[in-house]
């Protein structure tokens, strides 16, 4: 499926400030490391998260002390990916662009100066566009990429609400990405690392701190149209938030998930497409919400040279 190497095109998620960072832990799986043939691709990721903090735990939220924070977040992601025809040190070129729509629903209860009451909040907007470029090698069954993103803070943010999409900050995520596929045994085996460098959030003072993740995925072809994986994430922060708003402390954070995936490839529009389900099941976390992470993807190729794509020739029609 030429629509493989998309997946990590899509860099957004959860942790140390607002409970939320940059990169979506999860996005990446499968083909971690392909980068699709030259051309112009489409990618769609419905996301959904619920979660919460137990006890009398307490997280930094728009400028607020939460505590007892639930939170369910609902988030489409839209993405185009550019495959160009250029080279530099021997991998191909790639350029994309994210961007959210979507919103969190969040309940705590909630301490501004000498007061704590209960405050529920909800949103649902157009967060921080993200740019990104790729570089990707192949070498017989491996395939290696390297990703650069970058978070645009110009999304809605409304100052000292418990719900916002947008980051309101500069951050720039690195990762670099592997695949071993061995299309006779149906076969792929992926990962992925990555660090995180936050810029400081104006309104609250608040500098999130570094961030690592890794992400793994086994998967298994078992038919022409579906294969099935095991899927997982990793979330460290290796240094502490800082400025007059970080009032925790370091606040770093911690999380790990396993979980499953299913994908599904058929054509429609006399298009190649491909559609997944994954699913994640956090533990093992500190200073951040856990729980489960639901991603519903669509990828497909809008115009591939010299095969150009029945949707977007009748589109053109």
């Amino acid at each position: 499926m030429v629509v493989a190497g998309l997946s990590g095109a899509v860099d957004r998620a959860r942790a140390a400030e607002n409970a939320a960072g940059f990169y979506l832990l999860g996005a990446r799986g499968p083909g971690a490391g392909l980068l699709a043939p030259e051309g112009l691709y489409f990618q769609n990721t419905a996301y959904l998260y619920g979660g919460g903090l137990s006890g009398s735990r307490s997280l930094p939220v728009g400028g607020n002390i939460a505590a007892g924070l639930r939170g369910t977040i609902l988030g489409d992601f839209a993405t185009l990916q550019w495959v160009t025809p250029w080279q530099v040190f021997g991998g191909r070129i790639a350029f994309n662009g994210s961007l959210p729509i979507g919103g969190p629903w969040v309940k705590a209860n909630v301490t501004v100066g000498p007061f704590t009451g209960s405050r529920s909040d909800n949103t649902f907007t157009i967060g921080d566009p993200v740019f990104g470029a790729t570089i990707g090698w192949t070498f017989d069954k491996f395939h290696i990429s390297a990703n650069a993103t970058v978070n645009t803070p110009v999304g809605q943010y409304n100052e000292g609400a418990l719900a916002n999409l947008a980051f309101h900050r500069w951050a720039g995520d690195f990762t670099l990405a592997a695949t071993w596929l061995d299309p006779a045994l149906g076969l792929d085996i992926s990962g992925a690392v990555g660090v995180t460098f936050n810029g400081m959030n104006p309104a609250t003072n608040y500098r999130t701190g570094t961030e690592f993740h890794a992400e793994w995925a086994i998967s298994k072809t078992l038919t022409k149209e579906w294969s099935v994986a095991l899927v997982g994430y990793h979330y460290q922060q290796v240094t502490g938030d800082s400025g007059p708003g970080a009032v925790l402390g370091d606040f770093k954070g911690r999380a790990t998930a396993l979980g499953g995936m299913v994908a599904y490839n058929f054509t429609a529009w006399e298009t190649p497409m491909q559609a997944s389900v994954k699913v994640y099941r956090e533990f093992n976390t500190q200073n951040r919400l856990q729980g489960t992470a639901g991603f519903l993807t669509i990828s497909m190729p809008l115009y591939m040279p010299g095969a150009p794509v029945g949707l977007l020739r009748s589109a053109m029609r």
